[in-house]
C-alpha cells in the first residue's frame, strides 16, 4: 500500500509519499524518515520539520521528476544543501546563476586578500559613524596592483582625515576591474540588509574639485 507522508515545514503543509522522501538514500531528508528517529509529530499528527517551508514546494516537485524555476535557483540552493539532495544541488550549480557566483565571482574574491574582513571592518566603522546621523560614510582604497598601492597609500596620507579609517582592498590577480570589485563590495554589503551606494572620493575646493584616483567613499543610510 502507499505510505502516504503529512509534514509541517515551518508552518506549511505538505502531503507526499514516503518513496518519494527516500528517493536518494544518502541524502538528510531520506535519512529523516528512513530508521527509528523520525521528525516529531505537531498536535495534528504531522511530522514537523523546524525550517522555513517556503520553499519546500520545490525540493518535492524535484523529487518528483520537476525541476525548479531558474527564478528561484538561490533560494532552492539554500535548501538542496540543507536537505543534503546532492542531485538537486548540482542541478543548480549547473544553473547560469550560481554557476557565475560560485566559478565567477567567489573565485575572484578569492584572489582579493581580505575580502571578507574588510567588508566587516566597512561595516563596523559605518555603525560607529552612524549615532544621531541619517548617513555615514567609509572611504575605501581600490588597487589592482602594487604600483598602484603606493601610489593610494601617498594619497592616502595626503587626506586631511583619520588614515586608519580608510579600509583598503587589493592588489589581486584577476581580470576583473576595479569597478568590478567595487560592485561586488555594495552587493555583499546590501547582502547583509544594509542600504549603501558609492561614488569616487572627491579632493580640491570649487573648480579644483577633481575625483581621487583609487579612493572611493561608501555612503550607509540608515533611515
Amino acid at each position: 500500500a502507499l505510505s502516504v507522508i503529512s509534514l509541517n515545514v515551518g508552518g506549511h503543509i505538505y502531503s507526499t509519499a514516503l518513496g518519494t522522501l527516500l528517493k536518494y538514500p544518502k541524502s538528510k531528508l531520506a535519512e529523516m524518515f528512513s530508521g527509528q528517529s523520525r521528525p516529531k509529530m505537531d498536535s495534528e499528527g504531522r511530522y514537523f520539520i523546524d525550517r522555513d517551508g517556503t520553499h519546500f514546494k520545490y525540493v518535492l516537485d524535484f523529487l518528483r521528476g520537476q525541476e525548479p524555476p531558474p527564478s528561484l535557483a538561490e533560494v532552492v540552493y539554500q535548501e538542496a544543501l540543507y536537505y543534503g539532495i546532492e542531485p538537486l544541488v548540482k542541478l543548480l550549480e549547473d544553473s547560469p546563476k550560481i554557476f557565475g557566483e560560485m566559478v565567477g565571482r567567489r573565485q575572484f574574491l578569492a584572489r582579493v586578500p581580505n575580502y571578507q574582513e574588510n567588508i566587516e571592518v566597512m561595516v563596523r566603522v559605518a555603525r560607529a559613524e552612524a549615532v544621531a546621523s541619517r548617513q555615514s560614510t567609509v572611504t575605501v582604497c581600490v588597487v589592482r596592483n602594487e604600483e598602484d598601492a603606493v601610489k593610494c597609500h601617498e594619497a592616502v596620507n595626503g587626506l586631511d582625515m583619520d588614515k586608519e579609517s580608510v579600509v583598503r582592498f587589493g592588489p589581486w590577480k584577476a581580470s576583473p576591474s576595479i569597478s568590478d570589485l567595487l560592485y561586488c563590495i555594495k552587493l555583499d554589503i546590501e547582502s547583509k540588509g544594509y542600504s549603501a551606494t558609492y561614488r569616487p572620493h572627491e579632493i580640491g575646493k570649487g573648480f579644483l574639485v577633481r575625483p581621487c584616483e583609487f579612493l572611493y567613499k561608501f555612503t550607509f543610510t540608515w533611515w
